[in-house]
């Protein structure tokens, strides 16, 4: 037991001998770690991305009568075309030209079942029953007619008519003739042509009641050689005054040729810019902006306005105060500057407007006819037919639905429209 005491203290006093040693002993500098390599991190962030729904295409098919060309209706047509494939971008478009009015609805059958059109424009009175047959035969398709008056669930109609303008022509006819003697080269007797027919010879007598006006039939929409014929024919009857409706300018280099060699012919274009035909012939003309009722129309069928349901009242009618027609041979003036002149040396008297020159009443009532009121209409009584019987009373105006359907020939005319 002793022995066992003597070495536990022993070890006691060696263990408290070593703690002074080891606390005076200097402190060892620890060695730096060496630095852990350095490694570039990308930070990941995973973006969920919501693909936009393919935006809706629409598909526009345009029937056209006749070759599209440099002028005429056709032209102008494909000029409205082009106008709104240009401003939309989910629009596609194709067309037919110079489609034979019988062979409509074979193109239509096309149209739809080959080219997958969503709606189908047809530019031709002639189109209409193939047109409506079309619409019945594929319900789910949309239809728009021009010119015509019959409509189904799912086809419409519209019109830039040009009445208006052929008034206001007619105003500058009766004022430059001076044999009294107006020609007018028509194409098809259908109630547009007849109604165009009417409204400027109505302009004619306005300013010079006096002067009558001779139509000839053409049976054709687009017919240069027959259209040369009859403006030759009317010029060698005596008349030193042309209007026409034909799509090509025919009528205007006409009346060109006979200026040149030294006999003044008046002229008046048709549907597109036509003046350059005729810059010594032409005095003015009717122009179309076909752009802006197909800009109107598509958008309405493309934001689901327009369905294949609910157009059977959709009738477009649309003249100076909406802005699809204008007045002149050339957009750059309503009145060709040569002519100027002549038309103001011409005084008439207006009941409410006084003495004015034609030049100045042409200005007058293109501004009272854009009036959102429309304060002047050429198709208000009394108005007398060419027999002599009173078709519209004092203060009446004919109706739209009138003038659709028209097919009489206002007091002046000394043609006549084949039955």
């Amino acid at each position: 037991m002793l022995k066992d005491k003597k070495l536990v203290w022993t070890i006691i006093i060696l263990l408290l001998a070593a703690i002074p040693l080891s606390a005076c002993a200097p402190q060892a500098t620890p060695t730096p770690a060496a630095p852990a390599p350095v490694k570039e991190v990308t930070r990941l962030v995973e973006v969920t991305r919501v693909a936009p729904a393919p935006e809706r295409k629409l598909k526009a098919g345009f029937i056209y009568v006749g070759p599209i060309g440099d002028y005429g209706w056709s032209h102008a047509h494909n000029e409205g075309r082009l106008y709104v494939e240009n401003k939309f971008p989910w629009l596609e478009t194709i067309y037919a030209e110079a489609v034979p009015e019988a062979d409509v609805e074979r193109f239509l059958d096309r149209f739809i079942v080959e080219e997958k059109c969503d709606v189908v424009f047809t530019t031709s009175f002639g189109f209409m029953d193939g047109t409506i047959a079309a619409a019945n035969k594929y319900p789910d398709k949309i239809f728009f007619h021009c010119s015509g008056f019959k409509r189904a669930p799912n086809a419409g109609t519209y019109m830039a008519d040009f009445y208006q303008i052929y008034y206001l022509n007619g105003l500058m006819a009766g004022a430059l003739t001076k044999t009294g003697k107006v020609g007018y080269v028509a194409a098809h007797p259908i109630p547009e042509v007849v109604r165009h027919i009417n409204a400027f010879t109505l302009g004619v007598r306005e300013v010079n009641p006096k002067a009558t006006v001779d139509v000839r039939w053409l049976f054709s929409w687009y017919d240069p050689a027959k259209a040369r014929e009859a403006a030759e024919a009317l010029i060698a009857a005596g008349c030193d005054t042309l209007a026409f409706t034909e799509d090509s300018p025919t009528v205007l280099q006409v009346g060109q040729e006979y200026t040149q060699k030294g006999q003044q012919i008046y002229t008046f274009s048709h549907y597109s810019p036509m003046e350059k035909f005729g810059p010594d012939s032409c005095v003015s003309g009717q122009l179309v902006d076909w752009g802006i009722l197909y800009e109107d129309m598509l958008t309405k069928v493309y934001l689901g306005i327009y369905t294949n349901k609910n157009l059977e009242n959709v009738d477009y009618w649309w003249l100076l105060r909406e802005g699809a027609v204008k007045l002149g041979g050339s957009f750059e003036h309503p009145i060709n500057p040569k002519f100027a002149d002549a038309l103001k040396a011409v005084k008439v008297t207006d009941p409410l407007l006084g003495q004015l020159n034609v030049y100045d009443l042409v200005m007058k009532r293109m501004e009272q006819m854009k009036d959102p009121a429309m304060l002047f209409d050429p198709f208000t009584g009394p108005i007398k037919d060419q027999n002599g019987v009173e078709r519209v009373k004092a203060g009446q105006r004919l109706s739209i639905g009138e003038l659709l359907s028209i097919d009489w020939f206002v007091e002046g005319n000394i043609g006549t429209i084949p039955r």
